[in-house]
């Protein structure tokens, strides 16, 4: 696809933080050949082969244009030779995240039918992509990790059909000093959703966008979106209600904490012994 000039950021433009969850679907979800493309390449460099993306599962339809877009969770996606693939971006992932990347991957996988003429040697490869945005996660410094079954005592894979690749952008700073040049396109593409936004970055970024197919078609969706006012209007508004909504279940947590302290307080004061206080919590 010819090099489209739009998608360079501008001095005066004010691009939208691709990191946040529903930025990235709406960059990756359209109908556009240019987002249809990015997803493409962005899933090709990260798996290690060449995948065309065909069809997509968000938790709705895929949107038609920017005015259709809504509020989705993650890239349910399948690849032209029935590969499985969930691609997600979290800005705030929680600690738990390795083992909820483990549940649905598994999940992902045994969606797949094998009743009637097919067997286990049918079930198509599957891959879970997580982008995590904050937080490290992983003790080594390497940003980029493909998890999949072996034997640590013998170092013998299982050759299974399930893989759990992620990219931790928080330990992306050491690309700063690299040049362009040097990179892979891993690389390339963690450095660009990590300092999209960053002004002091933006000469480093354009040089990417210039250098990158696939990152130039997602630059050029996002850039269209950001220049949009009432697009950006309306991704605002969805990240206020996620804003909200995450204000409201941290206001619900303490308010139960409060009044779970409230209780004990109480049952001290009816003068219950450490014993009748114990058995009365754990009947709760």
């Amino acid at each position: 696809m010819k090099f489209n000039p739009t998608s360079l950021i501008q001095p005066n433009d004010k691009p939208l933080d691709i990191r946040k969850d529903h930025i990235f679907k709406a960059v990756f979800t359209t109908e556009a050949p240019e987002s249809r493309g990015a997803l493409s390449n962005l899933v090709s460099t990260l798996i290690g082969k060449d995948i065309k993306i065909e069809t997509i599962w968000a938790n709705e339809e895929p949107v038609r244009d920017q005015g259709d877009r809504k509020l989705r969770y993650d890239i349910n996606c399948r690849a032209k030779d029935g590969e499985r693939i969930n691609v997600e971006m979290s800005f705030d992932p929680k600690p738990y995240e390795p083992v909820r990347l483990e549940y649905h991957t598994g999940r992902l996988f045994t969606s797949q039918e094998i009743s009637g003429e097919k067997d286990y040697n049918d079930l198509k490869r599957t891959f879970q992509i997580s982008i995590l945005a904050q937080h490290k996660f992983f003790a080594d410094k390497e940003f980029f990790h493909t998890f999949e079954y072996f034997d640590p005592v013998h170092g013998v894979s299982l050759n299974g059909r399930t893989k759990i690749i992620t990219l931790e952008l928080i330990k992306v700073k050491k690309l700063d000093e690299k040049l362009i040049e040097d990179m892979n396109l891993p690389e390339l593409w963690a450095f660009f959703f990590q300092n999209l936004t960053d002004e002091s970055k933006r000469d480093k970024i354009n040089k990417i966008i210039k250098r990158t197919g696939g990152i130039a078609m997602a630059s050029q969706v996002l850039m269209s979106i950001s220049r949009n006012e009432e697009e950006c209007m309306r991704l605002l508004g969805e990240e206020k209600y996620l804003l909200d909504r995450q204000s409201e279940l941290a206001y619900e947590r303490k308010q139960g904490k409060r009044e779970e302290r409230q209780e004990i307080l109480k049952m001290i004061k009816q003068g219950l012994s450490v014993e009748e206080l114990e058995r009365e919590l754990l009947e709760a």
